[in-house]
């Protein structure tokens, strides 16, 4: 698929970094391409490309390939900060980006995600099963306001967040959680509108 053309915007210069693995839901992953560099963002999908230049996934819905060539290893602290936002995704993204070999070590995007939240410069976004992500670092929720996938209501209780029944919930300025993939234009304007407010400040 080639570049997306950014957009001269209000987000212009802004980085967006997205996690991306097979069975991603297709009308998300691919609303978020176009949807912030609609904006003026630059959108970056991250994955653990283990070793290769790249990897091409396929998603849940219509087994669409998509192509991402940038790690989430090695990301360091500069790199990190240099994105205005992360984003974890829908449906089994999450579950694939938790594996780890090393039961010892967390895996790299999680450990990425941990790092992210130990930064309130960069805004969080969490939406439906992505949570899973996070179900090794629990304190990153922990007493913070999250909504989630009917399914994942236990689990993020159980991980010591406040389960808040809306579609959109934002939790101070550097977190922002969606219920299901559905609802991703809701999640994705919330996060824009946050950035924009964030460049005016």
């Amino acid at each position: 698929m080639p570049d997306v053309v950014l957009r001269p915007g209000p987000l212009s210069g802004a980085k967006v970094a997205v996690l991306v693995e097979s069975d991603f839901f297709e009308p998300e992953i691919h609303y978020y391409q176009r949807r912030f560099a609609e904006e003026g963002a630059e959108v970056h999908f991250l994955t653990r490309l283990w070793g290769q230049d790249q990897i091409t996934f396929s998603g849940h819905e219509w087994r669409a390939p998509f192509t991402a060539h940038e790690s989430v290893e090695g990301v360091d602290d500069e790199t990190l900060r240099s994105y205005d936002a992360i984003i974890v995704p829908s449906g089994m993204v999450s579950d694939r980006l938790r594996y780890t070999e090393d039961v010892s070590k967390l895996a790299p995007a999680v450990d990425l995600v941990r790092r992210a939240f130990a930064e309130p410069g960069i805004l969080k976004g969490i939406i439906c099963h992505g949570f899973w992500l996070l179900a090794p670092i629990p304190e990153t929720i922990r007493g913070r306001k999250v909504v989630c996938h009917n399914n994942l209501v236990g689990d993020v209780r159980n991980m010591g967040a406040e389960y808040v029944d809306a579609d959109v919930v934002e939790d101070g300025d550097d977190l922002v959680t969606g219920r299901t993939g559905m609802h991703a234009h809701l999640f994705a304007r919330q996060i824009i509108d946050r950035l924009i407010e964030r460049r005016r400040s």
